[in-house]
């Protein structure tokens, strides 16, 4: 379909990488329905989108760890035929140690980082699947295949939506419907100062900035991938991770405990 008489949503777009995305998409001609909690940064990149290209700009303010917020996003993707890309970006962090937050905090994360995503793709998916075309493109992240003693929960989220994503790509795998997730490393966002760490205590020569990371992503995208990591130089690394993880799944297939369990 033309990106002329096409609609993409993205959430999380007020800054970093949602903004780019927005940007990149715009100058591709498509019209854009914006989604953040921050209504003065979503008018502010709205204004500067629609002086530079020539596309509609829609703006939606919704809190995505709250009922309302995913209420009306998802309203939005159900009755909008016009969208035919979703970008579910929005997410948080909290790179602390686990016991340091509060249980709403952690609930709060999980909401957005899981709840919205699942439920946002669920009000898009029926329209794709009929029209059988329509893109969704999730942002998980390289700690989804990892887990540090502050990353806890922030990794648990990240390692659904790669899964979740998976299991997508397959049940679509013989449609028109494109499920892409993106796994980022240390992307310079403002994830980081909320999430109490600043850049300047992040290793040095390991950040990328979001026009790089969101360029890859697009790119890997035009280029068919189901699995886009931007940092990743050495593709072998992967491939022999999924080798080894589709090894594991088939060799416990045995319904007979292990030896080393005394039997």
């Amino acid at each position: 379909m033309s990106t002329a008489s096409s609609t993409a949503l993205i959430t999380g777009a007020s800054s970093g990488i949602g903004a780019v995305y927005a940007d990149r998409l715009a100058a591709q001609g498509y019209n854009l329905i914006l989604v953040a909690r921050r209504a003065d940064r979503l008018q502010a990149l709205a204004q500067q989108l629609t002086e530079r290209f020539a596309v509609t700009v829609t703006l939606l303010v919704a809190d995505l760890s709250a009922e309302a917020g995913i209420n009306a996003v998802e309203n939005e993707l159900r009755n909008n035929e016009a969208i035919t890309l979703l970008v579910n970006n929005a997410g948080a962090a909290h790179m602390a140690s686990f016991l340091d937050s509060s249980a709403q905090a952690h609930q709060d994360i999980i909401t957005l980082n899981i709840t919205a995503l699942t439920r946002l793709s669920l009000a898009a998916l029926p329209r794709f699947k009929a029209r059988n075309a329509g893109t969704i493109i999730n942002i998980a992240s390289t700690l989804s295949i990892h887990a540090r003693g502050e990353t806890a929960l922030y990794s648990g989220t990240k390692a659904f939506v790669l899964n979740f994503s998976r299991g997508l790509q397959a049940e679509f795998a013989q449609s028109g419907v494109r499920i892409q997730v993106v796994m980022p490393s240390i992307t310079a966002t403002e994830i980081w100062g909320h999430s109490g760490i600043a850049h300047a205590q992040l290793p040095e020569g390991t950040v990328m900035t979001t026009e790089d990371m969101v360029d890859a992503a697009l790119a890997g995208l035009a280029q068919g991938e189901n699995i886009t990591i931007p940092p990743l130089h050495d593709m072998a690394l992967w491939e022999r991770y999924e080798e080894a993880r589709l090894a594991v799944f088939g060799a416990s297939r045995t319904g007979v405990p292990a030896p080393r369990y005394g039997k």
